[in-house]
């Protein structure tokens, strides 16, 4: 007979066990009432994923072994109903003075109010923002399961990039492949995803079900889209993205083998996606916190008003404050482009002029900057004025100031620390800036949240980015073209391409060699840099570990 598995694709936050467990619990009884026989729980579910050095703490560990317990009495009365939750479980022969290393990346079978099974993840990643080998040492052992008749191999995300733990669960009988995860979203990893599980299934010759976490945890974002492959590697069901969901997977055994059906949400195009996943981040950022609401300076430029948007998509309008405050080279469109935008967000708006605090600050300086010439010293002064107003704001009203720089300007230092760079969250630090440009055309376009379509004025989008802190300033006075920019940026930073190939590419050697040194002397700004949503590949964060103190150059 046909049976149901429910995927809880759902969105935990880390150190909530309690929390977490209830949301367990609920989705264990909603799947019991739809008729499944299997809920799959995403990894490290009752802790959520990545709860870092609190791994260490042997309290936290004892309050997961809690966790899982009160989980394991709630669901008692579920009969029939197998429940795999991923948690963290210490490991024999550890003690509280023992730096790491002291429990396992688990998930274990629950039925009839029982523990029957532990699984511990074999494979432990090590890169881009992965460091589970400071935390956790690899289990060894398999982990196949009855269900209704058929027997299931458990993995753990990273357990299924690699050939061996699928293998070894195949021919200890498994008939179907198990795989829960916290998988970090960049933009292109859902293809990898499922091309990697289907390499599994070609070689296994078995079904293999997804579990996949949804949503924001600092700068990492999860997008859900769990899905199922078919033994002929063939998607069966596939998840909605970046919505919590409990999705179900069909499982049918036919002429001796297992067949999987279900629901196919759609795939995103990447401007949704990105998009989803800068809403997911602002989102979780704010609301897990428990901030009251953010607050931005709006310049009437196309970062500010990008992440305006993407504010109010994750928040709602009375949550979002933003302030234009004009310097004395601020132009008129800015002004006009600025309050367009506000009231087409009905977003509260407010002007605070900053030119007496500036010429304030010339006149304290006067005595030491005499004889010299104005240069970025006093372009730096007018962003670190506007940082002050917003941090003020910021402590007398509890909102968090989101800051409004693009990877473009981390990568090469174009933003003024203490500055622009002044706030809690930088929503767009891992978007470049033709992605900017991109992100907000089809935002115009496209009403994804409910919130209005058309946001951004025309005008913010088609003129060209100016910093507006000297007299006709224009980005592309100081930075190459953003489409040679940011190829060399994703090549070099995100690809890590040698200088000569990047060259050999196409691209002028003076722009390469130009772009690099920025990269190479701009370390310690971005190390004071707020986190922020990444969405690459690599991103200026976890993924990004240089020396600040460095002579080397290629």
């Amino acid at each position: 007979m046909p049976f149901p598995i429910s995927i809880a694709q759902l969105n935990f936050v880390v150190g909530d066990i309690q929390g977490n467990a209830r949301k367990i619990i609920e989705a264990a009884r909603q799947a019991h009432a739809a008729g499944s026989r299997l809920l799959l729980t995403p990894e490290l579910a009752l802790s959520a994923y990545a709860a870092e050095d609190l791994y260490l703490r042997p309290a936290f560990l004892s309050a997961c072994e809690q966790g899982l317990a009160e989980i394991a009495s709630a669901t008692a009365d579920l009969t029939g109903l197998a429940l795999v939750v991923g948690h963290p479980r210490a490991t024999p022969g550890t003690h509280s003075g023992e730096y790491g290393h002291r429990c396992h990346n688990a998930a274990s079978v629950i039925r009839n109010g029982r523990i029957e099974q532990t699984y511990a993840k074999q494979r432990l990643p090590n890169y881009e923002v992965f460091d589970e080998q400071r935390y956790f040492i690899p289990g060894n052992d398999t982990c196949v399961f009855e269900v209704d008749g058929v027997r299931v191999g458990l993995l753990i995300c990273e357990d299924a990039w690699f050939p061996e733990p699928a293998r070894a669960a195949a021919q200890a009988g498994a008939e179907l492949i198990a795989c829960i995860n916290a998988s970090p979203f960049h933009m292109g990893k859902g293809a990898e995803r499922e091309d990697a599980m289907r390499a599994r299934v070609a070689e296994t010759g078995l079904p293999l079900v997804y579990a996949h976490l949804v949503g924001g945890q600092d700068e990492v974002v999860f997008e859900g889209a769990s899905f199922a492959l078919n033994a002929d590697g063939q998607v069966a069901m596939r998840a909605l993205a970046f919505a919590e969901q409990l999705a179900r997977v069909d499982v049918e055994r036919q002429g001796g083998k297992i067949k999987l059906a279900g629901e196919m949400a759609p795939v995103l195009r990447w401007e949704a996606e990105l998009w989803a996943a800068l809403v997911t981040g602002v989102r979780d950022y704010i609301g897990k916190n428990g901030f009251p609401g953010v607050l931005l300076g709006l310049s009437g430029g196309i970062d500010s008003a990008l992440v305006l948007a993407i504010a109010v998509d994750a928040l709602g309008a009375d949550k979002v404050r933003t302030v234009m405050m004009p310097s004395p080279y601020t132009a008129d469109i800015s002004w006009i482009d600025a309050r367009d935008m506000a009231a087409r967000l009905n977003v509260q708006y407010e002007e605070i002029a900053i030119a007496p605090q500036f010429e304030a600050f010339k006149a304290a300086l006067a005595h030491d900057f005499a004889g010299l010439p104005e240069d970025t010293t006093e372009e730096n002064l007018q962003a670190r004025i506007r940082g002050t107003l917003l941090m003020a704001l910021s402590n007398k009203f509890g909102s968090v100031v989101l800051t409004t720089g693009n990877k473009s300007e981390m990568a090469t230092g174009y933003c003024t620390l203490y500055g622009d760079m002044a706030g809690g969250f930088a929503v767009i630090k891992d978007v470049l800036k033709t992605r900017v440009f991109a992100l907000a055309r089809w935002r115009n376009e496209n009403d994804p949240f409910g919130k209005g379509a058309n946001p951004i004025p025309d005008r913010i989008i088609t003129r060209p980015p100016s910093a507006e802190l000297r007299p006709d300033q224009k980005d592309q006075d100081s930075l190459p073209p953003y489409e040679a920019l940011d190829a060399i940026v994703e090549r070099y930073m995100e690809r890590d391409e040698p200088i000569a190939d990047i060259v050999s590419a196409g691209f002028a050697s003076a722009d390469v060699e130009r772009v690099t040194r920025l990269i190479k002397i701009n370390e310690y700004k971005r190390r004071q840099a707020p986190v922020g949503v990444r969405v690459t590949r690599r991103s200026f964060g976890k993924d990004w570990r240089y020396p600040i103190t460095n002579k080397f150059r290629a």
